[in-house]
């Protein structure tokens, strides 16, 4: 703890720095609750992400053996070009997150006549697949960036609720008692003098 002054000018910078303090830890607080909420929403966004992913490639798992090697859905996905990920912006307790819009894809024609008849539901399965990892990209950046304010809020709550107050009460407490005790050797020293000029008055 640095040393303090112990006069009524730090008294009066100590209360107002509690004051302070004190002033600003419930916002600090506030802002750590709904960043943990929004972290734990998301977290549950990628969740469902995930569960919809696995509903598709169950719902598909009739005809997927029919795609075979792995080639084969290597060349189905030729077909299919990403052209970009739309995102837009949301700021939430002063943290600037993305958030997903949709996934602008495009897919080459192919002769209907030369593939087989469930190329089709294995293009809109690849497409579907891929809006879902784009958005999923998308939710766990938005974790990280929350994830991290959360830690630097925390931080700060904790530096304000075990360090800060208690110092600043603990500095007042002392500053405080100094000055009391200098007050009272003030008023003995000042009936001392009384006294001997009494004296010698008398």
């Amino acid at each position: 703890m640095p040393k303090i002054k112990l006069t009524k000018s730090e008294l009066k910078g100590q209360r107002d720095a509690m004051k302070q303090f004190l002033r600003f830890l419930p916002t600090l607080q506030l802002k750590k609750q709904q960043l943990q909420m929004e972290s734990q929403k998301c977290l549950e966004r990628v969740k469902a992400n995930n569960q919809r992913e696995e509903q598709l490639k169950n719902q598909a798992s009739s005809w997927l053996p029919l795609l075979g090697v792995q080639e084969e859905v290597q060349r189905l996905a030729s077909y299919i070009t990403v052209e970009g990920i739309e995102t837009g912006r949301l700021n939430i307790a002063g943290v600037d997150i993305p958030v997903y819009k949709r996934t602008i894809s495009k897919v080459a024609t192919y002769d209907l006549f030369l593939e087989s008849p469930w190329v089709d539901d294995a293009i809109k399965l690849l497409i579907e697949l891929l809006e879902l990892k784009a958005e999923r990209n998308v939710l766990e950046e938005q974790r990280r960036r929350l994830e991290r304010e959360l830690r630097v809020t925390t931080q700060r709550v904790n530096l304000f609720e075990k360090v800060k107050i208690p110092e600043c009460k603990e500095n007042i407490r002392v500053i405080q008692i100094y000055l009391g005790d200098q007050q009272t050797a003030s008023v003995g020293r000042s009936k001392i003098a009384k006294r001997k000029m009494s004296e010698v008055a008398a």
